[in-house]
Parts: structure tokens; sequence; C-alpha cells
């Protein structure tokens, strides 16, 4: 007998029962939880930039991660690199991965 128990019998005051669907419930509550505050909204965001990727097409003007701000070039549809146009002389070869938004047409002009 454990002192705790005992010191229960001993005040004549039942001890407390345990019981797992308490345990089960409350694993359920933060399994809800971390499933609408977590994963959900990191899925969402990955399946939006999954489309961003494969809608991207030559002359489409973008952000990059960098910073960057130009007008696609060329896009090869065999490897994940695109063709970035700075301005008229200066080209860069990026990932596609890097590039963070479509901006509406002119935005370049506008900077």
């Amino acid at each position: 007998m454990s002192i705790i128990s005992k010191a229960y019998a001993d005040a004549g005051v039942a001890a407390p029962q345990g019981g797992g669907m308490e345990m089960i419930i409350m694993l359920a509550v933060f399994g809800l939880i971390f499933y609408f505050m977590i994963y959900r909204p990191q899925a969402k965001r990955v399946k939006e930039h999954k489309t961003l990727m494969s809608s991207l097409s030559k002359g489409d003007e973008v952000l990059t991660s960098g910073g960057l701000v130009g007008k696609i070039a060329k896009v090869s549809a065999e490897n994940d690199y695109i063709l970035l146009s700075l301005n008229d002389q200066t080209q860069v070869t990026i990932k596609r991965d890097f590039v963070t938004a479509v901006l509406p047409k002119g935005s370049i002009q506008s900077l």
C-alpha cells in the first residue's frame, strides 16, 4: 500500500480514481489543436506555392525570396531553373522555388 492511498484510507476519504478516458479525450483535443493551428495552414501554404510554381510562364514579373524583381525570360520544363531578366542587359538564373510572388504587369516600370 502506498503512502498516498494509506493517507486517504486514514482520513476516511475514497482515493481518486484515475480514468484513462480523460487522458484520451485530452490527447484528442491536443491533436485537434495541432491539426487546425499548425498542420492545416502549412499544408495550405504548400499547396498555394505549388500552384504558383506550375503557373509560371515567360513574361511574368516576379519577386524572389532574395528580393530580386524581374521578368521571366525563359522557363525550362525539363529542369527546375528559370532565367530572370532584371533589366535589358542583366539576366540571372535562379531556382524556380525561390519565386515568392507573381507581380501584376507593369510593376517593374513603377519601381
